[in-house]
């Protein structure tokens, strides 16, 4: 659902798509994080890297704010909660800059470990 931001000059429509797609994107540009995932329900075989970076992304997008979930798989050795922290600050960057939204809150959910050589 596209939410509505009135202006004077205007009404901007910023879809869920964009903001899921944003913030899947900053994800995966951060380090550690190996993948994104597609959750419990869609199975471990269906993990995504790159190419599809809105699944593992949630988002709840309204006038001028939104919220982010975040389901991810992390490299094996990295420190998962600075992984996190950095995840949730790129992420809330990203977003802003781009949509000129608040990010109230990035929720991270941390689903797995994946080692070198891990197909994902």
């Amino acid at each position: 659902m596209a939410e509505q931001l009135q202006l004077e000059s205007g009404n901007i429509r910023i879809a869920d798509d964009v903001v899921a797609k944003i913030a899947g994107m900053a994800a995966m540009e951060t380090p550690g994080i190996a993948a994104m995932s597609g959750g419990l329900s869609e199975g471990w075989g269906k993990r995504l890297s790159g190419k599809n970076v809105q699944k593992g992304v949630s988002v709840e997008v309204g006038q001028l704010e939104a919220a982010i979930d975040l389901r991810i798989i992390v490299l094996y050795e990295t420190p998962i909660h600075e992984v996190s922290r950095m995840l949730q600050q790129n992420v809330r960057e990203a977003v802003e800059t781009m949509t000129g939204l608040r990010v109230v809150e990035v929720n991270v959910k941390v689903e797995g470990v994946s080692f070198k050589g891990d197909d994902l």
